[in-house]
């Protein structure tokens, strides 16, 4: 079984013009699929991807309810959508009980497209309360080719909403920080919180993104592309020829995040 714990997809009337955005953007990176449910579902037969999950970002206040209702149509296999949220809403814990009760396993934080810095009180008091909802916290960190020298997610500020408010499922996309792994190691390492794969095999060495893994507990490691971005094909591949023992790689295909989606 192979789960993608980190995918996007948008409406499909919003999707091109969104994703002609954001190329420009990423500086004219390819993307792999057209961003649309359809698109991503295509790529993961393909791949052989049994579920992936969908990451919705609300870059305004405003979005959130669009985006959430959205996302309540993504709710069963083989697309599972978490819920979107500003750290702004003024009416954060009401809008996270109700993504909790149209069944959402989570949600996602973008601190670079949200503007705001992730050790932010607004944050923390956000995380707090979707941890006690018993809901998936999905964080964007480290550097994102939006802002590459402002980073908004650093790994010296996830240890300290780490260290202060003690999520119990909190996902640092991008191995705990995209482009920063000298400082993920240094910072996060050992720490109660789960990395994700996205838009980090084909860059990362080898010999660190093992060292990381075990030395954080291969059990906190999810398998992501950040799809479009990245191909799930390629990617299984890249995973699936790193060192690592089979029962390792399992883990990280899809046991993490089974356990961690309670499925």
């Amino acid at each position: 079984m192979i789960i993608d714990f980190h995918t996007h997809i948008f409406p499909d009337k919003i999707a091109k013009s969104t994703l002609d955005f954001l190329v420009g953007v990423c500086c004219g990176v390819k993307p792999y699929t057209d961003a649309t449910y359809s698109g991503l579902l295509n790529s993961a037969k393909e791949s052989g991807v049994d579920l992936c999950v969908a990451l919705p970002v609300a870059t305004k206040v405003s979005q959130t309810e669009s985006i959430n209702r959205f996302a309540a149509q993504y709710q069963e296999g083989p697309i599972l959508s978490f819920g979107g949220i500003h750290p702004a809403c003024e009416n954060y814990k009401e809008i996270l009980r109700h993504v909790k009760s149209l069944g959402m396993k989570g949600i996602k934080l973008h601190p670079d497209y949200q503007d705001m810095y992730f050790n932010d009180i607004r944050y923390k008091r956000l995380i707090d309360y979707a941890s006690e909802l018993g809901l998936i916290i999905s964080v964007h960190a480290g550097i994102d080719p939006k802002c590459p020298e402002d980073v908004h997610c650093t790994p010296k500020m996830a240890r300290e909403v780490i260290q202060e408010v003690q999520p119990q499922k909190l996902v640092l996309a991008h191995l705990g920080g995209n482009l920063l792994w000298d400082e993920v190691e240094q910072e996060l390492v050992g720490l109660d919180v789960f990395f994700d794969t996205g838009v980090v095999l084909h860059l990362i060495d080898r010999d660190q993104f093992v060292r990381i893994v075990r030395s954080h507990g291969v059990d906190k490691i999810l398998f992501a592309t950040d799809s479009p971005w990245k191909g799930q094909k390629q990617y299984i591949k890249l995973l699936s020829d790193m060192p690592l023992k089979p029962e390792e790689k399992e883990m990280i295909f899809s046991q993490n995040a089974c356990r961690l989606l309670e499925i």
